[in-house]
């Protein structure tokens, strides 16, 4: 059994810390925050002690999962791979670009598993879509959510859009051909609303919008590809998909559903279909999944490099951002 402890206790820390309880490979030793009132709050309600610091938890245990405000990762997990700990480190990796290839190159360097926590990889709606083999040609996806002040300290791209661009990244296997984007602050002082147009080599092209001032929570993305068109709802954990098959000039048809656009060209015929949701608690499989790539020693289900490469996007997005911000303020 692998012993592990938590770095920070906030409202994310907590959920994890309840999760870790339950997973059968893991011994949770206790965690670290540095708020002495809320720590002791923690430790009374989950029955867990609260380390002194961060170095004396680390001491104790063979990985550390990193819950802490973004801009504190970076410190956390250098500090966990210079004591030769295994770390998990919620998204996004970094604060950076710079800290995040710094991460990717120790956690190689000294053979280490790290892995990040983009969940919705691990939505239930995500993974009942993957035996209908997701290989999109066009993506449109809506993450919007009402304001809340925590997650503040980054733009919207880095709190929100970096989930639709890791999703985007695991199915996309091209390499960015352009980006472009525009975004405004509208309540905090970094980026609410954005969107983005992101185009690949393969000729697939995505449009991502995500907003935390809006009146309502929405997290869906349509997928189109050859013969197929998939809804994702990660909200409300739903699926569907329609199906395309051309039609023989002699083959009848099994379903109602049947386009016929003339001129001799080949009918169509549409299946469609609501797939099964399975039962799964995201955060606790991706730390299942995170404990078993180590006593394994096998790849992590999100790795250190996938967590770079979301970051990579994601800062183009904003730099695209920014370079339309500059030019609108010299009109």
């Amino acid at each position: 059994m692998l012993k592990i402890g938590v770095l920070g206790a906030g409202h994310l820390g907590k959920i994890h810390i309840r999760v870790l309880k339950e997973i059968a490979d893991f011994q949770l030793v206790g965690f670290y925050d540095p708020n002495e009132d809320n720590a002791k709050a923690v430790a009374t309600e989950y029955g867990i002690p609260a380390f002194p610091s961060m170095e004396a938890l680390l001491d104790a245990v063979d990985a550390i999962d990193i819950v802490t405000p973004t801009v504190s990762h970076y410190e956390c997990a250098t500090l966990a791979i210079a004591k030769g700990k295994h770390f998990f480190v919620e998204k996004p990796l970094a604060n950076t670009i710079e800290e995040g290839a710094e991460l990717v190159k120790l956690t190689a360097e000294a053979g280490l598993k790290g892995q990040v926590g983009h969940v919705e990889r691990f939505n239930p709606a995500f993974i009942a879509a993957q035996p209908f083999g997701l290989a999109p040609m066009f993506v449109e996806a809506h993450r919007l959510a009402e304001f809340k002040p925590r997650g503040t300290d980054v733009s919207v791209v880095l709190d929100l859009m970096i989930h639709d661009i890791d999703i985007l990244l695991s199915m996309v296997k091209s390499p960015v051909y352009q980006v472009s984007a525009s975004g405004v602050s509208v309540i905090s002082d970094t980026i609410d609303i954005a969107n983005a147009r992101i185009e690949f080599e393969n000729g697939c092209v995505a449009n991502l919008t995500a907003s935390r001032v809006s009146l309502k929570t929405e997290r869906k993305m349509r997928i189109f590809q050859k013969n197929a068109y998939i809804t994702l709802d990660f909200h409300k954990k739903e699926v569907n998909v329609i199906k395309i098959k051309e039609l023989a000039p002699d083959e009848k048809p099994t379903s109602v559903l049947v386009i016929d656009p003339g001129d001799g060209k080949p009918r169509k015929e549409l299946f469609y279909s609501q797939p099964a949701i399975p039962e799964i608690n995201s955060i606790k499989m991706e730390l299942e999944l995170f404990a078993k790539s180590i006593i394994n020693n096998e790849a992590t289900a999100v790795s250190i490099q996938d967590g770079y490469d979301s970051m990579l996007l994601a800062k183009m997005v904003l730099d695209k951002i920014e370079e339309l911000t500059k030019r609108s303020q010299k009109v």
